[in-house]
């Protein structure tokens, strides 16, 4: 039996604090190999060549040059598996998000106070992220001119819809994890304003939320938001759990509602796709479709599985589209999907499982 050379990681921080952490939580696995650091995004170009590493962890703002423009450069001219260090606030959220735009697989919230004890707690996750970065997809950055947001006019079908729930309406729901922020953004870019209402999943740390769900509206023809507990599930919007919560969907008589809680972790996230889907199955049953898309892991498999089993059509992305195909690859396995879709494709087929 062949064995599998360990992945080379090149590490990228300004801090020399933060270097010898990281360096010290990746060498401690057997399948990682630390071949080199660097302090600033110039010093790494240099490295990459004379290193040739499978991956590369990044901190966003460094001397010198900007992290988000190192990536850019990087993603255009030689692509590699890159997770990002990032800082847990508001605006470390945002260029988070650009930097999963550009391309970066993953990334690992960097605390504001006591690095060294806050990096050393979320150790196992650096080196399950890293290890999977080494598997994952990249692809060279084509930049795209994003369109402008449409917006409904006064007598737009979605409006009338709203106000005349039916429980024959689809109910969308959508899950995802690393390369999903993006993954998200395409379906929901290819659906029309009057589209069935989505509810979705992505692994986010709690403070990131608000800025993704803005980023998701602005690339949305849909109204993209947070969910509030208790509210409506209306066609033509998409509804995104808060911070660190859960999110359900419940019968209401003729309509569903958002259910928002604080319940345990599952599949150790929260919030977990897992406890959609199956509140999906059960409120929904046969009017909802089931998605998973790009991730690192197996939550949502057990969740697809009882949603086709409620006879609701269920699809995966399609290996060659997906950044880590650890989800969706899970839910195959378990019997759970009845398709595989590619990424460009997942919003048409879903329009035409919701004229069914």
């Amino acid at each position: 039996m062949s064995v599998v050379p360990p992945c080379r990681v090149l590490v990228v921080d300004d801090s020399a604090v933060v270097r010898q952490i990281l360096s010290e939580i990746l060498a401690s696995d057997p399948g990682i190999e630390v071949v080199g650091t660097a302090a600033d995004p110039l010093l790494a170009r240099d490295k990459i060549k004379r290193l040739a590493p499978d991956v590369i962890t990044l901190d966003v703002e460094m001397p010198r040059m900007d992290g988000l423009a190192f990536l850019e450069n990087l993603m255009r001219l030689h692509p590699l598996p890159v997770v990002m260090i990032s800082s847990l606030t508001e605006r470390g959220a945002d260029t988070t998000l650009q930097a999963l735009a550009l391309g970066a697989v993953d990334f690992v919230s960097k605390p504001k106070l006591d690095v060294s004890r806050g990096l050393q707690a979320y150790a196992d996750e650096i080196i399950e992220k890293v290890k999977a970065a080494a598997r994952s997809r990249v692809r060279a950055l084509v930049r795209v001119p994003v369109a402008p947001k449409l917006t409904l006019a006064p007598q737009a079908p979605a409006a009338s819809r709203s106000s005349q729930f039916r429980t024959t309406d689809r109910l969308i729901a959508l899950g995802a994890s690393a390369g999903g922020t993006e993954a998200l953004r395409v379906v929901l870019e290819g659906l029309p304003a009057d589209a069935p209402a989505v509810v979705m999943t992505q692994h986010l740390p709690a403070t990131f939320s608000g800025a993704f769900a803005e980023r998701l509206d602005r690339h949305s023809a849909m109204a993209v938001r947070e969910a509030s507990d208790g509210e409506a599930v209306l066609p033509g919007h998409a509804y995104l759990p808060p911070g660190g919560r859960h999110l359900r969907v419940i019968r209401d008589g003729a309509r569903w509602r958002c259910r928002v809680d604080d319940g345990p972790a599952v599949n150790r996230h929260k919030p977990a796709v897992d406890v959609l889907f199956q509140s999906v199955a059960l409120s929904a049953g046969a009017n909802a479709i089931g998605v998973i898309l790009t991730g690192m892991g197996d939550d949502g498999a057990r969740g697809l599985l009882q949603l086709r089993q409620a006879g609701a059509p269920t699809l995966v992305q399609d290996e060659a589209t997906s950044v880590v195909w650890g989800m969706p690859g899970a839910a195959m396995k378990l019997g759970a999907a009845d398709e595989t879709v590619p990424l460009e494709k997942i919003a048409e087929r879903l329009l035409a499982l919701a004229r069914v």
